[in-house]
């Protein structure tokens, strides 16, 4: 005779169940609600009037988010599935169902949000003994943008299109005119295409306006050149650019995402911005003060040759920071590459400017090449887990600000994880 448990599936429950029993003790969505709670309401865009239909509480909203984003759930309609089929996300969203269009909204509208959750989250580190900030690393690492490189046009093409377009319109003009004046109908749909041409055009005129505009802001004159040919913008999210990771990968539209990462041992991320060109130095300071500011001053900054520059050194230096970055990028050859040795015809160049002697004999003493040997170990894992863990591989908004936020946002999902991970028990 067979030993079942009985089951019924229609079986009504006595009295209201209480969420938060069916979530484990150590589940993250606990350690996410109490870090929530602990970011100010005055952080939070959110409808002040008091009139119309009842707002979703901010700090909800904000938990529902980052244990998402932790998850692996980044779409906003995933996200209002899960709150009926996830029990952790239903606990956070307090069995409640915020639709997919006011959780794009909100994710839209609350970068201050998550920028103040992103610091009580360190700060909390920082209380629980976790997090001193001392050596720090720097790293990049492209990700997709919500775009397709098709649609990056060559300001050379964009005037040749706009053109074509523009006698195409024109004659599509004379047809429509034809036929009203011969008060027939041959089943064609002129206007319509009139239209779809006349809103590409404008997308064209557009795109070759703000390459103009680039020029502009860079060459102070009256008269301005026209744009190098081979200048290129993308017709979908214009903010992003074509990259690629390194010389073995394939070219991308992308941004390039930048973190800063405690090399001490929690591994958490300090401060995060984004860049839409491959210059990894790019807004360097800005980006170290805005760190400065929330935790303090780090002794050490390990970076790749991507940020060997003289500005960067002395930047570092004049805020007390001991830089130690690579001047030269080291590429490690492939156990089985399939390509033929690159014959060297000359030597490489010898390395004469001051600061970059000065820069090399440092990184030769075996103290510096103990702290530099924690870059790699430290930030790129980072990356790493992001990717491959949590599966953020390409951003859902568009346009450079947006995607600021979505990057601090899975980097603040990342950071909680990793948090509740090393918090004692």
């Amino acid at each position: 005779m067979s030993n079942f448990r009985d089951y019924d599936r229609s079986q009504r429950l006595l009295l209201p169940p209480d969420l938060k029993d069916w979530v484990a003790d150590d589940d993250l969505a606990h350690f996410i609600v109490e870090a929530a709670e602990r970011v100010d309401m005055h952080a939070f865009h959110v409808s002040r009037t008091g009139s119309g239909k009842a707002q979703y509480h901010p700090r909800l909203m904000l938990a529902l988010l980052i244990y998402c984003y932790a998850s692996g759930i980044f779409s906003s309609r995933q996200i209002e599935r899960a709150t009926y089929r996830n029990v952790s996300v239903r606990f956070i969203a307090a069995n409640s169902h915020p639709d997919h269009d006011t959780i794009a909204k909100f994710r839209r509208d609350n970068a201050a949000a998550f920028e103040a959750a992103f610091s009580q989250v360190l700060l909390l580190a920082g209380e629980l003994g976790l997090l001193k900030v001392g050596m720090v690393s720097i790293d990049g690492t492209k990700i997709d943008a919500n775009a397709s490189k098709i649609k990056s046009l060559r300001y050379d093409r964009i005037c040749t299109l706009r053109e074509k377009l523009a006698g195409d319109i024109a004659e599509l003009m004379a047809q429509a005119e034809a036929a009203d004046g011969a008060d027939s109908d041959d089943g064609l749909s002129l206007p319509e295409e009139i239209i779809r041409r006349e809103k590409l055009k404008t997308r064209l005129d557009a795109a070759a306006k703000r390459l103009e505009e680039a020029v502009g802001e860079d060459h102070d004159g009256d008269d301005p050149p026209p744009p190098r040919p081979e200048r290129q913008t993308n017709l979908t999210d214009p903010d992003s650019a074509i990259m690629r990771k390194s010389a073995r990968h394939e070219f991308r539209q992308s941004y390039n995402a930048q973190a800063i990462v405690d090399a001490d041992g929690s591994q958490m991320v300090l401060a995060t911005d984004v860049l839409s060109t491959t210059n990894d130095r790019h807004g360097f300071e800005d980006f170290i003060d805005a760190m400065i500011d929330t935790l303090g001053t780090p002794t050490t900054l390990l970076g790749d040759a991507g940020y060997a520059g003289e500005a960067v050194v002395e930047a570092l230096e004049q805020r007390g920071i001991e830089p130690l970055i690579s001047i030269s990028r080291q590429t490690e050859p492939r156990p089985y590459d399939f390509r033929p040795p690159k014959v060297r015809d000359k030597p490489p160049p010898r390395i004469t400017t001051p600061w970059r002697v000065a820069m090399l004999e440092k990184l030769q003493t075996r103290q510096a090449k103990e702290k530099y040997r924690k870059r790699k170990s430290t930030v790129e894992p980072v990356f790493g887990i992001i990717k491959s863990i949590l599966g953020f591989k390409s951003f859902r908004l568009r346009g450079l600000n947006k995607v600021k936020l979505e990057w601090n946002l899975i980097t603040l999902a990342y950071n909680c994880k990793r948090l509740n991970n090393l918090k004692p028990a």
